[in-house]
């Protein structure tokens, strides 16, 4: 048996890595990405996702070279299975020869069976039962603790790869600049000016209630004389416009068509913001966006932000901690040293 780490081996040339979710789930995986990019830094790196990801793909090419859509399984839940694309997909992968098909798509009770049928030389990946090592094929115990960008960045560091950071990124490119200036979106707005308020969420039973947004806006706005933008796509037109009538402050609804990386743009010169626990969570932290983000239903462990001083997470299922979300957007905006807020009470905060 070969004992040297999988991704040490030298004749590790090309990888299909699989991860088919949605874009928080995505940008949570870029640690991992960032450190098998370290350790293959020649190899051809495959990433088979959801369609949408074609451009997440794009935005990250420092590590990702190519792109493969994956058409679907029955036990996934996040697209419906287009089956006549099945036998073409599961056949062009075989025929790329690949060195290795990596799972980063959970714990493998479904996610296993796919990668397996990439006709790679080698697999690696998580797995529910008991550990896997052999010389084609290393399954590690899934771990059920632990952050989300955590347990990638630990399959991937087990498999041999070097430590090369655990904090996120989303990249804002020029073109990213251009929509959002082209929109007209934020053109009278000056960096450190405004805050954002994120109020969708890709499932409305995880949005606070647009009451909540409204208020804490509004005082924000009065004690810090900042400018509020609600942000959302087109589709959330609809809740930044709720939140916007229970406003008193008037706020600009940033709410249109425009792509995730021109929204990027807009946040990434706000103060703050304040969301749901959504995608958009995961690309403040990768802004280094300072944010409050209220969680109703998630795993807040699994996926709140690493870096706890400058992304605060509350738990509210019960939408009864606006107080709470206020205090944490004041002590942020504000600067407010953590040794005050542990006397304040306001530490640990979930």
């Amino acid at each position: 048996m070969n004992r040297r780490p999988l991704l040490q081996r030298p004749d590790i040339r090309s990888v299909a890595l699989f991860r088919a979710l949605r874009l928080g789930d995505m940008l949570c995986a870029v640690p991992a990405l960032r450190a098998l990019r370290a350790a293959l830094p020649s190899a051809r790196i495959t990433l088979v996702g959801l369609p949408w990801a074609q451009e997440f793909a794009d935005r990250f090419a420092r590590y990702v070279d190519e792109f493969v859509a994956f058409p679907g399984h029955p036990l996934l839940p996040e697209q419906p299975v287009r089956q006549a694309e099945l036998t073409a997909f599961y056949a062009g992968m075989c025929e790329r020869g690949l060195s290795l098909a990596l799972q980063l798509h959970g714990s493998g009770e479904v996610s296993n069976e796919i990668v397996a049928g990439f006709g790679a030389a080698a697999m690696a990946g998580y797995t529910r039962g008991e550990a896997v090592h052999t010389d084609k094929t290393m399954l590690l115990p899934y771990p059920d603790t632990g952050a989300e960008p955590e347990r990638l960045l630990q399959l991937v560091l087990g498999l041999g790869a070097p430590a090369a950071g655990e904090h996120l990124e989303f990249p804002v490119g020029s073109e990213d600049e251009e929509e959002l200036q082209s929109r007209g979106i934020g053109a009278r707005l000056s960096p450190g000016s405004y805050i954002c308020i994120h109020p969708g969420a890709s499932r409305s039973e995880k949005c606070w209630p647009a009451r909540h947004f409204a208020a804490v806006a509004d005082r924000l706005a009065d004690e810090f004389g900042v400018a509020v933008v609600l942000t959302g796509s087109a589709g959330e037109a609809t809740t930044t416009a709720e939140v916007a009538e229970h406003m008193r402050t008037p706020a600009i609804d940033a709410a249109a068509p425009i792509s995730i990386g021109a929204m990027a743009a807009l946040m990434s010169r706000a103060r703050l913001l304040v969301c749901n626990d959504t995608g958009v969570s995961h690309i403040a932290a990768g802004l280094k966006l300072k944010s409050v983000v209220v969680f109703s239903k998630a795993d807040i462990a699994r996926w709140a932000p690493l870096d706890r001083r400058n992304h605060r997470c509350i738990w509210d299922p019960d939408a009864e901690r606006a107080s709470v979300v206020l205090q944490h957007a004041r002590a942020l905006l504000a600067g407010t040293a953590p040794s005050r807020e542990r006397a304040a009470g306001m530490w640990p905060y979930w």
